[in-house]
């Protein structure tokens, strides 16, 4: 089995060591770092696996190290890891979860070849239902990807994109389920204003977005076409579309989403 150390023992490190086990990943294969003692042992007890605070330790055994920390960690990490016994045939890979930090600047602290492939992943991998996309580096070999897409297919869907599109991705998918939640927090207060309980409001909306995407993504059927087969001609549906559609939410999304890809360009750009 594949050794995997996951650096960073917070909620997206948890939720990658939970999927891995449920997917059948044996206890002993796995270890986490994270230097806040109590964390540490919790993590260690709640999924029986090594917990540690030695990051070097850790790596020099694992076949996939996993950065889980937030970006303005990763060049203390890459240090400790330069500290590391890796090995020299470069068998093992640096898989960053880390936003903005691109993989030029990793291999430049690493020993010369070493592999790394970035990763875009979001929030709903705390459930097993993530989108998560990846990049490989100019090091990183096919198998190698193919050993990071099946460690993430544990925790949800998986892309290969290149680097150069992963600050759109961020756009899409890493900032996404805000988006979604801001949907339901504004549809859930227009049904409270409809008399609706809030309650019974929530129960209707959160179950008609799981419903809605469960179809979409099973159907074969795009969203255009659903969306048709919903909207009865001087009905319902169609009249809350055209009250949709003069609140300019198309163009509202497509200034969304140029926003955040600008924001996650200049983040990298702090960053490197």
């Amino acid at each position: 089995m594949t050794r995997i150390a996951v650096i960073g023992g917070g909620r997206i490190g948890e939720a990658l060591i939970a999927g891995l086990l449920e997917a059948g990943r044996a206890s002993k294969d796995l270890v986490v770092v994270e230097p806040v003692a109590t964390r540490a042992e919790l993590l260690g007890e709640r999924f029986g696996i090594r917990a540690t605070d030695d990051i070097a330790d850790a790596a020099k055994s694992a076949d996939l190290i996993v950065i889980a920390v937030k970006p303005n960690d990763v060049d203390a990490v890459v240090a400790e890891l330069g500290k590391a016994e890796l090995g020299e045939a470069h068998d093992q890979v640096l898989v960053s979860l880390a936003a903005g930090v691109p993989t030029s600047r990793m291999e430049s602290r690493l020993p010369a070849g070493f592999p790394v492939i970035r990763v875009m992943p979001n929030t709903p991998m705390l459930v097993g239902q993530g989108m998560s996309a990846i990049a490989p580096g100019r090091y990183a070999r096919k198998e190698q990807l193919t050993l990071v897409t099946e460690m993430l297919e544990s925790v949800g869907k998986v892309v290969t994109v290149t680097e150069s599109q992963l600050d759109a991705v961020t756009a899409v998918s890493g900032s996404g389920p805000a988006y979604f939640f801001l949907i339901v927090e504004a549809m859930i207060d227009a049904s409270v204003g409809l008399g609706l309980t809030r309650d019974v409001a929530t129960q209707l909306v959160v179950q008609t977005m799981l419903g809605s995407a469960a179809l979409l993504d099973e159907s074969g059927q795009s969203a255009p076409e659903l969306r048709a087969a919903v909207t009865s001609p001087a009905g319902t549906t169609a009249a809350g579309l055209r009250e949709l559609e003069r609140g300019a939410v198309r163009s509202a999304f497509h200034d969304a989403l140029h926003a955040a890809k600008r924001r996650s360009v200049e983040l990298g750009a702090i960053s490197d």
